[in-house]
């Protein structure tokens, strides 16, 4: 009996181990939680929304204009932000007439309000031609008047990019994968 009642007992702690096991490997390799906190990011992704990171993605590929990201934040590098990447590599951005410009043609940014206004900052100002340098991005908040992001504080190193947001999954309403982005552009 006591024999039959020890390798139950080990049964279930072998069990329990195992899953922690791939609870941390999924943890620290493969997803991660995160909880949206502020409001430089709504009405997309509202305070208090939780969603899963992807964090293999940028192992294999490289980040796209219109993913949302979280990574370090300058200039302590602790907290972490979540923001979508708008300038990619090489690529000329600037800042008119309240428009995001890449390479000379006026981004379309659905997910905003039309009316929105896109200001510029400290170190991107208005009417002001930067270069994205490589492996760097230009990110933004898409609420921009709320928004601390590239505008003020510059480019994020694809070093500091601790994942893709992937999946919402709470509040029960918005649950669902992260919508992918097509822009378009306009003329100047």
């Amino acid at each position: 009996m006591l024999r039959k009642l020890g390798g139950f007992l080990l049964d279930i702690l072998q069990t329990i181990v195992f899953a922690i096991s791939i609870f941390l490997f999924i943890y620290l390799l493969v997803l991660q939680p995160h909880k949206i906190k502020g409001a430089s990011m709504e009405p997309n992704y509202p305070d208090g929304e939780f969603l899963l990171t992807d964090k293999v993605t940028y192992k294999f590929n490289e980040p796209e204009r219109g993913d949302v990201i979280v990574f370090k934040a300058p200039p302590t590098y602790e907290d972490e932000f979540i923001k979508r990447i708008i300038g990619l590599p090489g690529d000329r951005v600037s800042i008119e007439s309240g428009k995001v410009h890449i390479n000379g043609k006026t981004l379309n940014e659905l997910y905003l309000d039309a009316q929105l206004i896109t200001s510029g900052g400290s170190f991107l100002s208005e009417g002001e031609k930067i270069v994205v340098p490589k492996d760097q991005f230009l990110v933004l908040g898409d609420n921009r008047p709320y928004s601390s992001d590239s505008r003020a504080w510059g480019f994020v190193s694809k070093d500091k990019i601790t994942g893709r947001a992937w999946f919402i999954y709470w509040p029960p309403p918005n649950v669902g994968l992260v919508e992918e982005i097509i822009y378009t552009f306009g003329e100047s």
